[in-house]
């Protein structure tokens, strides 16, 4: 029988430091001189296994992405944003190429909605299985109103939404990394932080290799409707309109941030 639930191990799971809510906890990646099975280092920039793998069946790593342990996407420089996101894209790919997993997750927390639990900024690269991730996705919910179509790389606002309400996308051709995907990706999520019009301290990113095309998916973070919870049925707010038109005046006009 196909398998389509993970399996969470709650032994491991209560040993997790939470230094999102405890911020008396000491943060485990600001303690570098202690980390260990370290896969790949690149400066600030860590990739090793996951000390605390809750996911059965899985192979889990953990990317830091700096040593700040104040440091936020969104306010990145540049060149540390690019070097990341390279870095990152990179790693997952090739553990997908590897053909040793049924699919491989490439996805970030940030902020108490969003299901992480620890604060210093950091991704996650999973491999699953048993699990084919993209048995879930169609390409509609990478589809809708266009903020940005410019150098290959596409910038939306979900017509479709997977879950529902507010969610971006950015796409651009697998074949290599163009750095105005990451200036999109970084805009989306200082939108969301700083001039969303529900106050919103949590996102997510979700990264999606699918028809040859690398797709990132911004999802401000609020409690989920009780509609997609109980029933799995997504709702579209009735002024995408608007907010496309709002990032546009803030981040693609002459004199934006």
């Amino acid at each position: 029988m196909k398998n389509h639930h993970l399996h969470f191990n709650t032994s491991i799971g209560v040993k997790k430091p939470e230094s999102i809510r405890n911020k008396q906890q000491a943060c485990p990646f600001c303690a570098r001189d202690e980390l260990i099975d370290l896969i790949e280092v690149d400066g600030p920039i860590i990739l090793l296994k996951n000390k605390y793998p809750v996911l059965e069946n899985a192979y889990q790593t953990v990317l830091i992405e700096t040593d700040d342990c104040h440091g936020e996407l969104s306010t990145y420089e540049l060149p540390h944003l690019h070097r990341l996101l390279q870095f990152g894209i990179r790693n997952w790919l090739d553990l997908d190429k590897a053909g040793k997993y049924e699919s491989v997750i490439f996805f970030k927390n940030h902020g108490p909605l969003s299901g992480g639990t620890i604060a210093h900024p950091h991704m996650q690269i999973i491999g699953l299985h048993d699990i084919n991730y993209k048995e879930n996705i169609s390409e509609e919910v990478f589809k809708g109103i266009t903020i940005e179509d410019k150098d290959g790389v596409t910038f939306t606002l979900s017509t479709k939404p997977k879950v529902g309400f507010y969610e971006f996308n950015i796409a651009m051709d697998d074949s290599r990394y163009n750095e105005t995907f990451g200036v999109h990706l970084q805009k989306a999520v200082h939108y969301i932080l700083n001039n969303f019009p529900f106050k919103a301290s949590s996102y997510n990113l979700f990264f999606h290799h699918y028809n040859r095309r690398i797709y990132v998916k911004i999802v401000p973070r609020f409690v989920t409707t009780p509609l997609y919870i109980g029933y799995g049925i997504p709702q579209v707010p009735n002024n995408l309109h608007w907010m496309a038109d709002d990032i546009k005046s803030k981040y693609f006009t002459s004199g934006s941030a």
